[in-house]
């Protein structure tokens, strides 16, 4: 559950601490205090897009911070190297003025992405975008899934289809007319003799370019060896005879001082290394063997294997492996009859599995239908909705050419709010306030299954009033009992259902605006209740209506 929200320079808010209880929890307050402002706070820390615009004016950065508790979260963490200290999960989300946004967990760095993930497991947030969602008949077989059908009978099936499409790309990838196939085999042809002719070799480039180099400073390497082997061994007076005569002069002289033997040792070494610097010298003096027809040649051949590289937009192991990826294809197309012929009989078994897995998946989803239908109907008589009638139609293909990534089937929500009416689509069935009902009835049976513990709603109270309001705070507190919820509200019969409730106000100082979040006591409520009921001038008998409204609902509560 979400525990506390910190806020810092998010739009109207310069600052708001707040801590959540369990239970149902309302925010209400004057329509442009500042409650959706919450929300959109709530969204951000939990990875959602943001825009320089929510960082509050004047500010060079905004801050979020969320805490919750929630197990499936914790094993999130723990999955991604996070500790998690006393089970605690410590959201953040950092907004700059110039767009840019930084997210840890729990003080870790991590990407957008992840923060999504994870924020999927802690809130469910329903906005005025999920009803707009529920009107889109594409998403109603994602709905359907999520309830009922069976999860593994759905892994099958998409396994399967994978396969089917896998052999189909395959064969059609096979299947091309006989002047593509001619054109592509003249040209894979054209592609082996030119790599062939190359007679390409690992390695050979690095070793061309180092002899190149060599040849390229030939006579600045003869003329330093040359130098080289007259100093240490062929001038007159070169480095070897003098220090053998050094050697010789140190040994006698050592006779009347022992201690100079050691340096004629030293010099003994040093000749013996300096023979052998001239003995390497004159060994590649004589290897020496340069031409002008050599350097040209080596040139020529870098120069071919450059341009293949630049041709294929490949390196020297690249052009290697291209080359044998070459013979493969060529391979593919001259016994391509063969192997199609082999596919299609793959392909027709892969396909009669695919309509075997998708045709349990029908069944699982039908048997889905009817329980999801009449729970919700359930839930629509609850809030207010007596003749409603809720359908689910499901539609089916029958052969291969049907499958799709969803099986056969077509999925769309059918409603009739009235007695006597056939049940259509909901976009044309369906008025604000109903829709409000369906999405809240649909949250409620989903939230039987579902791992997610904490639910906010951002205006459920669209387009009811009346018993029907009354209708939806009772199943929002029903919700409660097994999830916490928060709602924004302008009711007061949700308003006074709640567990808490918290006032969002907003004030002018120095031609600024402030919000505040104030946690109500019960005179605080009552007096928030009389105003939502009459407005401004709370009476003494906005006031007796108002304990009278919270009384019944603890009564309510307490019977849950």
């Amino acid at each position: 559950m979400l525990k506390s929200l910190h806020i810092e320079n998010i739009a109207v808010i310069e600052r708001a601490d707040v801590d959540f209880p369990g239970g149902l929890g309302v925010l209400t307050g004057e329509t442009g205090a500042g409650k959706s402002v919450m929300i959109d706070a709530l969204n951000a820390v939990l990875g959602s897009r943001t825009s320089r615009e929510l960082v509050r004016t004047g500010a060079e950065k905004a801050l979020v911070t969320a805490s919750f508790e929630n197990e499936y979260a914790r094993r999130w963490c723990e999955e991604n190297d996070i500790e998690a200290d006393d089970d605690e999960i410590v959201l953040s989300r950092r907004l700059t003025s110039d767009g840019r946004s930084s997210a840890r967990v729990n003080g870790v760095p991590v990407s957008a992405a992840q923060l999504r993930e994870l924020g999927g497991l802690l809130l469910d947030i329903h906005g005025q975008n999920d009803g707009r969602q529920l009107l889109d008949e594409r998403r109603h077989m994602d709905y359907l899934d999520r309830y009922g059908a069976d999860d593994a009978v759905l892994q099958a099936y998409r396994e399967d289809y994978a396969r089917y499409r896998g052999l189909r790309r395959e064969a059609d990838r096979l299947r091309m007319d006989e002047s593509e196939k001619m054109q592509r085999e003249d040209a894979l042809r054209a592609r082996i003799s030119e790599l062939e002719n190359a007679r390409l070799r690992a390695g050979e480039e690095a070793e061309l370019t180092a002899r190149r180099d060599l040849l390229h400073n030939s006579e600045k390497l003869t003329e330093q060896l040359e130098r080289a082997y007259e100093a240490l061994y062929s001038g007159d007076e070169n480095a070897l005879s003098l220090c053998s005569e050094a050697a010789a002069a140190l040994e006698r002289a050592s006779a009347w001082s022992p201690d100079l033997s050691e340096a004629a040792d030293l010099l003994s070494r040093a000749g013996m290394l300096m023979e052998d610097a001239a003995e390497r010298s004159r060994d590649r003096l004589s290897e020496l063997d340069f031409s002008p027809e050599e350097y040209d040649s080596l040139e020529e051949r870098l120069a071919k294997l450059r341009r293949l590289e630049k041709k294929y937009a490949a390196d020297e192991a690249g052009l290697i492996a291209l080359l044998e990826e070459s013979r493969s294809a060529l391979d593919d197309l001259e016994y391509a009859g063969d192997r199609l012929e082999k596919l299609e009989r793959d392909i027709s078994a892969a396909a009669e599995e695919a309509l075997s897995s998708a045709r349990r998946l029908t069944d699982s989803r039908l048997d889905a239908a009817e329980k999801l239908r009449s729970r919700v109907e359930g839930e629509l008589r609850d809030l207010n909705m007596p003749s409603v009638r809720f359908r689910v139609d499901v539609k089916s293909g029958s052969s291969a050419g049907d499958l799709t990534a969803d099986g056969l089937d077509e999925v769309r929500f059918l409603m009739s709010a009235n007695a006597g009416e056939e049940p259509g689509p909901i976009s044309r069935i369906a008025s604000g306030g109903e829709l409000s009902r369906i999405m809240l009835a649909l949250k409620n049976v989903f939230a039987e299954n579902d791992t997610v513990d904490s639910l906010v709603f951002d205006e459920i109270d669209t387009g009811v009033s009346g018993l029907a309001a009354q209708r939806v705070a009772e199943k929002l507190a029903a919700l409660a009992v097994r999830r916490q919820v928060l709602c924004v509200t302008h009711l007061p019969q949700i308003a006074a259902m709640a567990d808490h409730q918290f006032l969002v106000e907003k004030e002018e100082r120095g031609g600024r605006t402030y919000t505040r979040i104030i946690p109500l006591d019960r005179d605080g409520r009552k007096k928030e209740l009389a105003r939502l009921s009459g407005g401004g001038d709370i009476t003494p008998t906005l006031l007796a209506g108002a304990e009278e409204l919270l009384r019944k609902d603890e009564e309510f509560r307490a019977g849950l």
